[in-house]
Parts: C-alpha cells; sequence; structure tokens
C-alpha cells in the first residue's frame, strides 16, 4: 500500500471517522423505512443462510432470481453475515452500503494520490492536498451519502472500481498489483449491471492507452491477469447470453420501448398532414422517413439523456426525482462545487501536463453515462449514473486547489475559507433536508407501513381463515416474506392460485392471499368478504380519509386497524366483515 506520512494519516482517519459517522448515524431510522430492493436482497441472505439456496429455491446462484428480475450477486452474499447477525433490519440489509461507502472515500483518496503523481504537480502545493480534499468531498457527497446509507450495490461498485484503477497504476512500478487490479475490475458486473458495459470498455481504454507500460509486464503477470478476469467475465457473458443478467436491461433499454413504433407512426402522419397528405413529392416521403426512424429516435435520445444527465437541474439543483435516489430539491452536488467543478474542468486541460490522464477523465465521464444514457430514464437516474461521481469529485477538488495555488496571500485564504464556509452551510442545508424534512416527503417511496401491517397481522392472525394484502401499492409478497420473516424452505415451494370472489384470482401461501378488490372498489367488500377473512387494504383504494371521515366507512364493514405513515396520514386499512 502507499507510504503516507504520519499528517496525512491523521488527516485521511479524521476524514474516514466523519465518513463513517454520516453514513452510521441514524441508519435504522433514516431513510424512513426498508424498500422492497432493499428487503428482497435482506430475504435472499436470509434463505441462503437457512437453506443454501435463494427464496425462489435456487442453490447458491451466481444470478439471484427475485420477483422483478435478476440480481448481481455479490451485494447480497455481503449481506448474509450481516443479515445473520442482526437480521433482515435496517442494520442487517444497509450495514455493508455503509461499510463500502466509508471504503470508498478511503479509495478515492488512494487513487487520487497516484493520479497526481502522473505530472509535475508534485512540485506544487496542492500535491499533498487534493488526494484529502477528494476524499473529503466524497465523505461529504450528497450522492455518495444516499446510496451508503440504503442496500444500493453501488457504493461497493465503486470501491472496487476505484481499487481496480488504484492496483492499476501501482502496477506501473511493481507489476505484481496487476492480479489485484483484475480481481477488483473483475468483481464489478457481478455488483451492478452497468458495470458490465462500463468496466469492459474502460480495460480496453487502459490496455490502449497505456499499453506501452503494460508490454512491458511480464508475461506471467500478464497472464494472472488476464485469467483472473476470464474467471470473472466469461460466467458473466454466458449469463448475459442466456438471459438472466441482460433480463432488466432489456426491460429498461430504449432499444426495447414498446412506444416507439406508435411514436414514430404518429411523427410521419403529421409529415404527411403538413405536407399534403397523398400528393407528397417522394423527397417529402424519404426526408420523412429519414428523421422519422428508430436509429434517429435512439440517437435523440441519448442525446438528450447526455445532457440531461449534464445540466445544472440534475447535478446541482434538483437531482434525481426518485426520492430513493435524492431528497426532495438537493442536487447531486452542492451548488457551490458548480463554481469548482467548472474552474476544476477548464484548469485540469489547461495544467495538468499528463494527457493520458486526461483522456482518461474525458473517457471515465462519458462512457460513465452512457449506460444510463441508452435506458429509458437514464437521463437523471442517479443509481445508473453514480459512475462518473468519482472523476467529477477529482475535478472540483482539482479546481478548489488549483485556483488556491495561483491565488496569493490573503486572497488565497479569503477564497478557501469563504469557499469552505459556503460548503459547509450547504452541507448543513442538506442535513436538514435529509433528517428532518425528507423522511416524511419520501415516506411512500420507501414503502413505509408495510412493517407495521405484517407485525399487526402476526398479532391477529389466529382470529382469521383467509388474510388478504392488497396489492394496490407494490407486490406484497417480498414484505410478508420479510417482516414476518416467512420460512424460507415454505416460500420456496412456491405460490398456489385460488378464485376468490369479488378479487379474482389471487395467489396464496398458506392463509396469506395477495391481490384487491375488483372494479367496483370498497364498497363492494361487506357482500363478498368472508366470515373469518380479513383484508388489508391501502389508503389510495379509498376516495375518503376513514379517520378522519369514519362514517364513510362502508355499512356492513369493521375497521379493525389503521397503520398510518410517519406522517400521521393513513396508509392501510385493516377491514374485517361486521
Amino acid at each position: 500500500m502507499e507510504k503516507i506520512s504520519k499528517h496525512s494519516k491523521l488527516v485521511i482517519l479524521v476524514i474516514l471517522t466523519i465518513a463513517a459517522f454520516l453514513r452510521i448515524w441514524k441508519i435504522s431510522e433514516v431513510p424512513v423505512s426498508l424498500f422492497s430492493d432493499e428487503l428482497d436482497v435482506g430475504y435472499h441472505a436470509y434463505s441462503i443462510i437457512k437453506t443454501g439456496r435463494d427464496y425462489m429455491g435456487n442453490p447458491w446462484p451466481l444470478y439471484f432470481h427475485s420477483y422483478a428480475d435478476f440480481r448481481a450477486p455479490v451485494y447480497i452474499y455481503t449481506a448474509v453475515p450481516t443479515v445473520a447477525i442482526f437480521g433482515i433490519t435496517p442494520l442487517g440489509v444497509r450495514l455493508p452500503a455503509m461499510i463500502f461507502g466509508v471504503l470508498g472515500v478511503w479509495a478515492m483518496y488512494l487513487l487520487a494520490r497516484q493520479l497526481i503523481r502522473f505530472t509535475r504537480i508534485e512540485e506544487r502545493i496542492y500535491a499533498d492536498t487534493l488526494p484529502p480534499i477528494s476524499a473529503l468531498l466524497m465523505a461529504v457527497s450528497p450522492w455518495h451519502l444516499q446510496y451508503s446509507r440504503a442496500a444500493f450495490e453501488v457504493t461497493e461498485l465503486l470501491f472496487f472500481l476505484l481499487m481496480g484503477l488504484y492496483f492499476f497504476f501501482k502496477s506501473f512500478k511493481n507489476e505484481k498489483y496487476l492480479w489485484l487490479s483484475a480481481i477488483c475490475f473483475g468483481l464489478t458486473p457481478w455488483i451492478y449491471s452497468t458495470a458490465r458495459f462500463f468496466v469492459p470498455l474502460l480495460i480496453l481504454f487502459l490496455f490502449v492507452n497505456w499499453r506501452k507500460e503494460i508490454s512491458s509486464f511480464s508475461k506471467k503477470n500478464l497472464f494472472s491477469a488476464t485469467f483472473f478476469l476470464s474467471v470473472f467475465f466469461l460466467p458473466m457473458v454466458f449469463s448475459m447470453l442466456t438471459g438472466s443478467a441482460g433480463q432488466r436491461f432489456s426491460y429498461i433499454s430504449i432499444f426495447t420501448d414498446p412506444t416507439i413504433d406508435g411514436e414514430i407512426a404518429s411523427q410521419r402522419l403529421i409529415d404527411a398532414q403538413v405536407e399534403g397528405g397523398v400528393s407528397r413529392s417522394v423527397l417529402q416521403k424519404v426526408s420523412t422517413r429519414l428523421v422519422h426512424n428508430k436509429y434517429f429516435y435512439w440517437g435523440s435520445k441519448i442525446t438528450n439523456n447526455f445532457f440531461e444527465t449534464l445540466s445544472s437541474q440534475f447535478l446541482f439543483i434538483k437531482g434525481d426525482l426518485n426520492l430513493r435516489h435524492s431528497p426532495e430539491g438537493i442536487g447531486q452536488f452542492y451548488k457551490i462545487e458548480a463554481l469548482t467543478l467548472t474552474l476544476g474542468a477548464v484548469l485540469f486541460f489547461v495544467f495538468f501536463k499528463n494527457r493520458k490522464i486526461k483522456w482518461l477523465v474525458v473517457f471515465w465521464i462519458l462512457f460513465g453515462i452512457f449506460p444510463s444514457a441508452i435506458t429509458r430514464d437514464g437521463g437523471r437516474h442517479a443509481t445508473r449514473l453514480i459512475l462518473i461521481l468519482p472523476p467529477l469529485v477529482f475535478l472540483i477538488s482539482f479546481g478548489i486547489v488549483e485556483v488556491a495555488g495561483m491565488l496569493k496571500g490573503k486572497l488565497k485564504y479569503i477564497f478557501l475559507s469563504t469557499y469552505f464556509l459556503l460548503l459547509t452551510t450547504n452541507f448543513l442545508f442538506y442535513l436538514h433536508t435529509y433528517y428532518v424534512h425528507n423522511p416524511w416527503y419520501s415516506e411512500r417511496d420507501w414503502h413505509a407501513g408495510y412493517k407495521e401491517v405484517i407485525q399487526s397481522i402476526k398479532e391477529i392472525e389466529g382470529d382469521y381463515d383467509k388474510i388478504i394484502i392488497t396489492n394496490a401499492l407494490d407486490q406484497p409478497y417480498i414484505f410478508l416474506a420479510s417482516y414476518y420473516p416467512y420460512p424460507p424452505k415454505e416460500w420456496q415451494k412456491g405460490f398456489d392460485e385460488e378464485y376468490v370472489e369479488g378479487f379474482g384470482k389471487l395467489k396464496h401461501i398458506d392463509k396469506f392471499y395477495f391481490g384487491q378488490i375488483g372494479e367496483e372498489g370498497i364498497k363492494t367488500l361487506p357482500g363478498v368478504l368472508e366470515e373469518k377473512a380479513l383484508y388489508i387494504a391501502a389508503q389510495r383504494e379509498l376516495a375518503k380519509n376513514l379517520v378522519m371521515e369514519p362514517s364513510e366507512i362502508p355499512e356492513g364493514l369493521r375497521l379493525i386497524k389503521t397503520i398510518p405513515y410517519p406522517s400521521g396520514e393513513p396508509a392501510f386499512y385493516f377491514f374485517a366483515k361486521m
């Protein structure tokens, strides 16, 4: 590892302590609940612990078969020990993301130290300041914090990606590090799907850009690196070809968007109407087909996604509009960082002497966006776009240090003190929003209320022969499985189906049924609900707030219990026949 001075060790230790505190404090309370994907991780890990199989019954799978799609395995396997210790709880499920979030700050520091060694800037004052500033900005980054405090795979992905690059550059001085780089890169596609596109291209870029250095490596070390990459990549290619690894992408890709044909036909029809209908010339018909076709649509969508990603709205003002990915009204970076990102990008390409590193940063940003840009909502999807976080943090850090290096005397200290004062102000505003406002704003996005529903069911299930849980908000399978928690061996047997009057054909396991009342709604429930049956309805299914207006409860129904959101608004109602 790196030889680091005592002073630098102390600085990075303080930064890592800050990073750890920000990621662990109230992690069981904020985010306000475990959402379905987090519980999916937890129950898969729980099932592995109990049976050696995922909850679908597959033994030690390479890809975990979930209800929505197939999931990459590494995060789930890293959650096995934490779920074994803490159970399917926020701490048990989120702890791996938190740990790799802190390790990612450390990896950012190490990589920044490597990058600045590719030019003469070690002679300048920021040789020892840019790496810790990069680590500090990563530690307090709202983008990185958001994903370090929930069971998202991407903090784990970033750690191994950064370490892969770190060991790659370390191998120039000691080529034995090359196999460690290969292992780190090889793991990334098994962590999160965007790495399946980005990392192979990155490896190819590194090989071409540093082919002279690589050609001097011994055949033994080149073979070992190639061997480890093959061990990781060949099974991944097989999984993509057989469908399990590629299923999710085929669902979200712009290339499989089912609305394309209709949109193209609509645009061509408009052209025909505007240009004279059947009397159009051949040139007009050809021009219409040249402009309105799948290839033009795909190119336009990808371009729009690129510009949306690099827009101030996404980066600094609103961020990802999905409240699981970003707090409301908070960008992916602090607003003050817009200044130093702009300055840093300009000054980096002016003053950084090593062209290969410049090309690496350009490649990283452009191709880091690409896997998200080819998806339908990829323009501001913070999860898929997190690949570009490290190079942008590096440019922001470069901007801070380069501007400070240009200024003399008091101007330097005025700049630094003003900048970090504004950064601290932005940071405190973010913390207030995240811990005070966001739990209420995002309660529905985080699927709050389901835990209390399942806990309440366990208290009264003996009184009922049939318990129907609504799917009006989300499929409730994973909530029952995780919060109950249901024995994995029983769950792996799958569901039966049964026709239930008023509900239609419902899937069920034992007495637990999943579905919602038919089109007629809750008002028909008294006539179809069986005597010893319980229906858990969502507030969305009702026109009225029954807590505020109890007289609106349909005649013949008994309201057993109401489950509120953290904000106090009703989330679920327990109904039985009068």
